[in-house]
């Protein structure tokens, strides 16, 4: 059995894939299929690419990891301030509930009470609006 059938077989799979990538770094040197490489990585400009994509990922990356750390510190604010108005007597829970309906369009406010009131009527939860 030759090389070529091997691995047209499945054969060498491993072995093949290490010869391969070590003929493809090496500039100037023969494939398994006997072609040359004519310019270097460096020579077409393609070093240059990998440069510019690696710097760009380190770039983003950094950005990502400055935005989660700022996200850290207000998240840590934020508990900060409910821990005091908290101290002050305010419920903690209530205060979220209310920040969570202050966000919302007041159709949608609306709708949403309309839908818990009929909930909680059909539920014999409403005193004196028994249905």
């Amino acid at each position: 059995m030759t090389l070529q059938t091997g691995l047209a077989d499945g054969k060498f799979k491993g072995a093949a894939r290490a010869v391969t990538a070590q003929a493809a770094s090496r500039p100037g040197t023969a494939s398994l299929s006997g072609q040359v490489e004519a310019f270097s990585s460096k020579e077409t400009g393609e070093a240059s690419v990998h440069a510019v994509a690696r710097d760009q990922l380190r770039a983003f990356i950094e950005r990502i990891e400055r935005l989660e750390e700022e996200k850290k510190t207000v998240a840590d604010d934020i508990k900060d301030v409910y821990g005091e108005a908290k101290s002050m007597g305010f419920d903690s829970k209530i205060l979220r509930k209310v920040i969570s309906i202050r966000k919302q369009d007041a159709d949608e406010r609306m709708e949403q009470e309309a839908v818990l009131d009929t909930y909680l009527v059909a539920l014999g939860m409403i005193p004196g609006a028994e249905g």
